[in-house]
């Protein structure tokens, strides 16, 4: 019973932020105004999402979404798996607990405070010597001789996101393939040193096919977050010099519906990501089920 009761509270904030606003769900086919509500407003239909395939933005933030969202799905994943085969490579186990360590420590640190220090980081400066580390490394060692506005041009805003989304998120991932790097049998290792195998034969021979499943699996499972590329990170980072190149459909959503007071608008773009999102997430445990062998219930 007193388990039951400390379930209210986690339960009543699910119904509240979780379940309710599913409701706002209608909007989308209507041509909603607050001071009617959900009653009074006009039913319209379909006419939002006719409206929202001829809006400029509306292509441009799908596609700026799904080459972000794939771009973090697959560095998020290699990353993490060449850093797990390195780190099980060492021996020395202070070392390799002071590593795992500060890898893990942008993780636990919001994109509001890290906006911040990649903001500083990331800066061209006015003049050389008030250029950020990053541009100051790369002047000083020849690769540019101007320092680059990373969050600023076109050109380079989807790279940096990338890059810091795999930087603030690989040392995290990687605890899951060196929990699966411990069920490798130690037996075949052996067996492989007997034959004459190098570490980099037993790595590609036995090491990356005993994580193989683990890696499917989670592959598989990244499959549904194709069209969230990060609106904390985005929102934090972005400016309307890289909407061209930078702007996704949370951040579209946000200026719809809070900035130009378009709820509707902003609503159908909800529903047709929600309505993406769970095809895609099904597929993926039918995926993971055939091919993984994982299954939620």
């Amino acid at each position: 019973m007193i388990f039951h009761a400390m379930l209210f509270l986690p339960c009543l904030f699910l119904l509240i932020f979780n379940y309710l606003p599913i409701a706002g769900i209608v909007m989308a086919f209507q041509d909603f105004h607050p001071g009617l509500g959900f009653l009074g407003s006009k039913w319209v239909g379909m006419e939002n999402f006719h409206t929202l395939c001829l809006l400029p933005d509306t292509w441009p933030a799908i596609r700026n979404t799904l080459i972000i969202a794939v771009g973090k799905i697959i560095g998020n994943l290699v990353i993490p798996v060449a850093f797990a085969l390195m780190l099980n490579e060492v021996r020395r186990k202070s070392f390799k607990r002071t590593v795992q360590t500060i890898t893990y420590l942008p993780y636990f640190l919001s994109w509001v405070v890290l906006s911040g220090i990649l903001i500083n980081f990331l800066s061209p400066g006015s003049t050389a010597d008030a250029c950020g580390l990053f541009n100051t490394i790369l002047m000083k060692t020849g690769l540019i001789k101007e320092p680059v506005y990373f969050l600023g041009t076109k050109s380079t805003f989807r790279g940096t996101m990338i890059v810091s989304d795999i930087w603030k998120n690989f040392g995290f991932n990687t605890i899951v393939y060196l929990a699966a790097l411990t069920g490798v049998d130690p037996g075949l290792y052996e067996a492989a040193a007997v034959d004459g195998a190098g570490r980099l034969r037993q790595t590609f021979h036995i090491t990356l096919p005993g994580i193989a499943p683990f890696i499917a699996l989670m592959t598989i499972l990244s499959i549904g977050n194709v069209l969230s590329a990060g609106f904390d990170q985005i929102f934090n980072l972005y400016s309307p010099a890289v909407y061209e190149t930078g702007d996704i459909i949370d951040t579209l959503v946000y200026r719809l519906g809070l900035i130009n007071q378009q709820y509707s608008l902003s609503a159908a773009v909800g529903v047709f990501k929600s309505a993406v999102s769970m095809i895609l997430i099904v597929s993926g445990y039918k995926l993971a089920d055939k091919y993984a062998g994982y299954r939620v219930f």
